[in-house]
């Protein structure tokens, strides 16, 4: 699967728009870790915690969004964006999202 921010492929021609194709991930941190993350953003500098987290769910979304694509039909998913919002205390969803569509070698 192509996965590109790009609303092309070089080399490759679009034959086909199949949609909207979407993967979120919605998490928490741990208290404990909280707790040490509130205390490192007193301080400044990253939090670790909340950027392995993070990570976790950029990952999880990105699997369910090609996921999804595959469902549809897919072989290549363009103009990838993320977006996350915070739900709650410590809790934020993480959306990834693009459009699938169908390719094919743009010499033949």
């Amino acid at each position: 699967m192509i996965v590109t921010t790009t609303d092309t492929i070089p080399g490759r021609r679009i034959d086909r728009l199949l949609g909207l194709c979407k993967g979120c991930s919605v998490r928490g941190t741990h208290v404990a870790g909280d707790i040490v993350a509130h205390m490192k953003n007193k301080l400044g500098g990253e939090i670790h915690e909340y950027t392995q987290v993070f990570a976790a769910a950029r990952e999880q979304a990105l699997d369910r969004m090609i996921e999804d694509a595959r469902e549809l039909g897919a072989d290549a998913i363009l103009g990838v964006h993320f977006c996350s919002t915070e739900i709650g205390d410590g809790v934020a969803e993480l959306m990834c999202y693009g459009t699938a569509v169908l390719t094919s070698d743009a010499g033949g």
